[in-house]
């Protein structure tokens, strides 16, 4: 822990942010996927409502017809049996019905986040596509460019004509990679309209920042989520052990005959019996059980330990890809300067005739090549942001 705050410390420059005109909220799915969503809540709801309800029992109610050789009878019978304590068994079912609930909204939530990300992920890549398509251009302009230079050197007898052949070979092979660039961004664009209603020009890219250590993991969602299942787990061995103490029902019944016949035996056509009665159940399997629920409670709560350690680590592992990336831009932006000192020189060769037209233009299009380099790995970066924003709870 102590090597992970230091880690920290060099990014304490950072702060969290989502550029405020971007909309990283479920806006972006499309409506179907809000509608499972809701759905999903909706019953979760309806579910946490009938579990508190669960320690009540339903009123039994019977009618019955008898046509005997002697008599006619029809009568109504109404019978309750209704737990009034059960060794804590009724608050322990009450907030077991509220910690799912939690538990449940945490897990839609999480779910929600997980749709958003890769929404978010996926403009990401077409992003990135789109500067690997303008690199591959400029790519294939320079193999043009040196199928230029080789013919003119094979017709001067500079060359041999096999180097003209693979440059030729290497311009259709850069031709032949846009292809599958462009193919690829479409296979990414389609992917999105599965999830998002939005098309891709009408969403805008957000630009995401790192998050401080103590922030990611007071706010990870899935931390929450893990400390929220040790509740539930809590509850659910609190009322399982409640089961197997003694209960006390309250019981009443109520009997009412609609028609006798003047049947002799039946003096009364109403009939109320109260009462209570106390059960203790004995089950072999009564010791199973208990340690059962209780391991794993204990369980979950070394399963939060692990998740927290997981996530720190994802934290550290983000922070030095993030290092790496930052270093590699650092190298991208000396070429561009390298290159643009290339460039002047090259032009001004150029102009005493010791370079040609297309030496120049050759390193004009290197030279933006490297620029589109560093916008790649800055949204390298953002995808690696994207990580870790997707893990933590909105405000």
């Amino acid at each position: 822990m102590k090597k992970f705050n230091k880690l920290v410390i060099l990014c304490l420059f950072l702060v969290v942010s989502v550029n405020a005109s971007s909309e990283l909220n479920e806006d972006l799915l499309s409506q179907t996927k809000k509608d499972i969503l809701d759905y999903s809540y909706k019953k979760s709801i309806q579910d946490s409502q009938k579990l508190e309800k669960d320690w009540i029992n339903p009123v039994t109610y019977k009618y019955s017809y008898n046509n005997g050789e002697k008599y006619t009878t029809q009568k109504s019978f109404i019978s309750i049996s209704q737990p009034v304590f059960k060794s804590g068994g009724i608050f322990s079912a009450i907030k077991y019905a509220h910690s799912l609930q939690k538990y449940t909204k945490t897990n839609i939530d999480t779910q929600r986040k997980e749709l958003i990300k890769q929404i978010v992920n996926l403009l990401f890549q077409i992003k990135n596509t789109d500067i690997t398509i303008d690199k591959q251009k400029l790519l294939i302009k320079n193999a043009k460019l040196d199928i230029i230079r080789k013919k003119e050197q094979v017709l001067g007898g500079v060359l041999d004509a096999s180097f003209l052949d693979n440059a030729i070979l290497d311009s259709n092979t850069k031709q032949n990679s846009l292809i599958d660039l462009e193919l690829q961004r479409q296979t990414l664009v389609n992917n999105l309209s599965s999830l998002s209603s939005k098309k891709y020009d009408e969403l805008e890219l957000p630009i995401l920042k790192m998050i401080h250590n103590k922030e990611f993991l007071d706010k990870n969602i899935y931390i929450k989520k893990a400390k929220e299942d040790i509740d539930t787990s809590y509850w659910t061995k609190k009322t399982i052990v409640s089961n197997y103490l003694p209960t006390v029902n309250f019981t009443s019944d109520f009997t009412k005959y609609h028609e006798i016949d003047n049947n002799p035996s039946l003096s009364e056509k109403s009939a109320t019996n109260i009462g209570f009665n106390i059960t203790i159940p004995f089950d072999i399997k009564y010791s199973n059980t208990i340690q059962s629920s209780k391991i794993e409670y204990l369980q979950k709560k070394a399963t939060l330990k692990d998740k927290e350690n997981e996530e720190i680590n994802l934290f550290k592992n983000s922070l030095a890809k993030i290092e790496s990336l930052d270093k590699k831009i650092e190298i991208s932006k000396n070429d561009v300067v390298l290159y643009e000192s290339l460039l002047t020189q090259m032009i001004e060769l150029q102009s005493i005739g010791e370079k040609t037209e297309t030496d120049v233009q050759t390193m004009t299009n290197s030279k933006s090549i490297k620029s589109l380099d560093i916008k790649s790995l800055n949204v390298e970066k953002q995808i690696e942001l994207l990580e870790i924003y997707s893990r933590v709870e909105n405000e």
